[in-house]
């Protein structure tokens, strides 16, 4: 089919909720490494990953070997069978976890699947069935994961579900007591104690947070949040799950794990996305006793299967081999210092945060009053399009700009898109 067949195709038989990026969607047919090319050959530079799934570039061909060499022998025999790749990768990511005792795995199709297991095991551990989440939060797309999450515009339907609240995350920004880090004593997480014996039965069986929150515009929390809200929750009985479907191998830089830089090891992690480069899978790792405390008969029938775990080790071994785990923290260290000089050429741009490569920019109209600039973003999005560049949106105003290259990118590739960027908002100003 041509393009315009495949639009209008795209629009007849899909659900409308599936929504696309631009004002006339953009149809890709091929990628490779930071590169994806459209219908009409037009060649991209992709600095969002597929929203953050791209760890080791498109079309990996140390990835994809294994995989048609495992196609080769076995795809599918569902998890009531032990095949060498699941058992394999779940070895390999217990060796990775911080604090050596999250060893056991649970492998599903997605980070959605990832978190309900997650919040399964930490209910029927501590048989407590309250959980807490985090404002501006993004946990899925089933109904449990919905009503988890902080974010309206991502909530269909009656997206709430009795027993889950949400804490204030440490929005730094746009912090909602109007203090002023560090002179705040982050008051966002010493209000977790109150949060929990007001909006609570003081028992709870789960916190549920991101490291740095994705969908919410990769809402960066200072080095203190973790460790004084997951001490606040334990002490009512509570494990703390940490959400890394966007977080994880390596991506925020040097560490497998991106709690690991808040100085917190979780009871559980989940994580997807990055870890089999666009193959679909979830995984839920968690302490031997609270894996133990799933009694009972479960499978998943597509979780685990011998592809998907295939590349997921061979994502590892990749990672490991080519050290991009520290690429990640220099290349990275070097994105937030260039998306810094752009902010200071650039009044449309509010806020730089992030780590590794991580990245957001916060879109205001006016610097002092921080309203948010959702239709500007939009334009830029087009002119980064226009500019043959790719990157992502988010915010609760969706008024930021998100950037995850490949964790295989370099500094030349990072001076290219912020020529293209800078392109982008000069247009903008012009326009204006």
């Amino acid at each position: 089919m041509t393009r315009d067949e495949l639009i209008l195709a795209h629009k007849k038989y899909l659900f409308p909720a599936v929504f696309t990026y631009f004002q006339e969607p953009l149809v890709l047919d091929h990628a490779r490494d930071q590169f994806c090319f459209d219908a009409d050959g037009n060649e991209y530079l992709d600095f969002f990953g597929g929203i953050v799934t791209i760890s080791v570039g498109h079309q990996n061909r140390q990835v994809d070997d294994a995989v048609q060499r495992q196609m080769a022998k076995l795809t599918h025999v569902s998890t009531c069978f032990v095949t060498e790749p699941m058992v394999a990768l779940a070895e390999r990511v217990a060796q990775l976890t911080p604090g050596g005792r999250l060893t056991r795995s649970f492998f599903t199709n997605s980070g959605t699947e990832a978190d309900e297991t997650a919040i399964l095991a930490a209910r029927l551990y501590t048989g407590a069935t309250e959980v807490i989440a985090l404002r501006h939060s993004y946990h899925g797309r089933s109904a449990m994961a919905m009503a988890m999450t902080g974010h309206a515009p991502w909530k269909l339907g009656p997206a709430t579900m009795p027993g889950i609240v949400h804490a204030h995350n440490a929005y730094c920004y746009r912090c909602p007591f109007g203090l002023q880090y560090p002179d705040c004593g982050v008051r966002c997480a010493t209000d977790m104690e109150e949060m929990i014996r007001t909006s609570t039965s003081g028992r709870v069986a789960a916190f549920i947070a991101e490291p740095i929150q994705g969908v919410g515009g990769f809402i960066t929390p200072p080095k203190e949040y973790f460790q004084i809200t997951t001490e606040i929750v334990r002490r009512f009985g509570g494990v703390f799950i940490a959400d890394e479907v966007q977080t994880a191998w390596g991506r925020l830089g040097t560490n497998w794990f991106g709690i690991e830089k808040w100085g917190v090891v979780p009871d559980i992690i989940t994580s997807a996305k990055g870890l089999a480069n666009g193959y679909p899978i979830g995984i839920t790792v968690a302490k031997p006793e609270i894996a133990d405390a799933m009694k009972g008969l479960t499978i998943s029938t597509f979780g685990g299967n011998p592809l998907a775990t295939t590349a997921g080790k061979a994502v590892l071994d990749f990672i490991e081999q080519n050290r991009l785990r520290e690429n990640a923290q220099t290349v990275g260290d070097y994105l937030h210092a260039q998306l810094r000089q752009l902010q200071d050429k650039h009044a449309l741009i509010g806020d730089v945060r992030g780590m590794g490569l991580l990245a957001a920019l916060e879109l205001v109209r006016d610097r002092k009053t921080k309203e948010p600039a959702p239709a500007e973003t939009n334009r830029i999005m087009e002119l980064c399009r226009q500019n043959r560049t790719l990157l992502g949106k988010g915010g609760l105003y969706g008024n930021v700009l998100r950037i995850s290259p490949p964790m295989n990118v370099t500094k030349s590739d990072v001076d290219e898109f912020i020529r293209r960027l800078d392109r982008s908002f000069a247009q903008q100003k012009s326009a204006a």
